[in-house]
């Protein structure tokens, strides 16, 4: 791909993020079996980075594949997003739960897919995936909703294999696990995110940050909730996607 050069104070990468495509996306990437999971992988080959995305509790929707690509576009980062629910994501059906039976079946589903799991679970699947791809020196770890609690909880501990972190739209946001995250970390939030507990964290951060609100967007902007259809909603998913790019360019070194 060819890339234009960094201007107006903006780095390479965010002035060459793809057109963003409203309706019947198709993907830039491939699906691999990488440390037992289904896992769509998209970017540059022969590249020294890689990201690992966990995606939200709708699993591989077109908005969120779409962000990925955006992600793997700039022939720099090669990115991994593994299917931590095995084919079985949560049903968007279920949405809103306004039923008894909708809340008791969506009750159940977030019991079988904790965060807390997957966090366990990502470092032996990140030693799958550094052997299939030796040429990948340093790691990045972005997540969604959902993913994004995933995102807090494994770089707060000290095994974090990770050199650099964003969380996007998080869920279950505690600023306790700040102080002890040793990476830089981008945090965006919506509008439905605590806004009390966004700052909390964000004072309670001692690396590298960016913390900031898309005031007027939903929780799920960036992924499965994002309404490509709406250009206000297009226009912030974008600028996301770029923010993200700028701050792992300016920290990822």
């Amino acid at each position: 791909m060819s890339t234009m050069p960094a201007t107006h104070g903006h780095n390479e990468a965010c002035c060459n993020i793809p057109p963003v495509v409203t309706s019947g996306y198709a993907p830039k990437g491939c699906y691999e079996d990488l440390g037992g999971l289904k896992t769509y992988v998209t970017g540059a080959d022969d590249v020294t980075k890689g990201i690992v995305a966990v995606f939200d509790i709708f699993g591989y929707v077109d908005q969120t594949v779409q962000g990925v690509d955006i992600l793997g576009s700039n022939d720099k980062y090669k990115v991994f997003m593994p299917d931590w629910f095995r084919g079985n994501p949560c049903p968007t059906e279920w949405y809103p739960p306004d039923t008894e039976q909708k809340q008791k079946d969506l009750g159940a589903w977030f019991g079988n897919n904790a965060p807390h799991a997957v966090a366990d679970a990502l470092p032996e699947y990140i030693e799958a995936v550094k052997a299939a791809n030796p040429s990948i020196k340093s790691w990045a770890l972005i997540g969604y909703c959902w993913g994004g609690k995933v995102v807090e909880l494994v770089t707060s501990r000290d095994s974090n294999p990770f050199t650099i972190a964003a969380g996007i739209h998080p869920a279950m946001v505690d600023a306790t696990d700040a102080d002890k995250i040793r990476v830089p970390y981008l945090l965006l939030a919506s509008q439905e995110e605590p806004t009390e507990t966004i700052k909390e964290f964000e004072s309670k951060l001692k690396v590298a940050n960016h913390v900031e609100t898309f005031s007027d967007q939903v929780h799920g902007w960036m992924a499965a909730r994002a309404d490509l259809t709406n250009p206000r909603s297009k226009e912030e998913y974008i600028r996301g996607y770029k923010t993200v790019l700028r701050f792992f360019a300016q920290h990822w070194s």
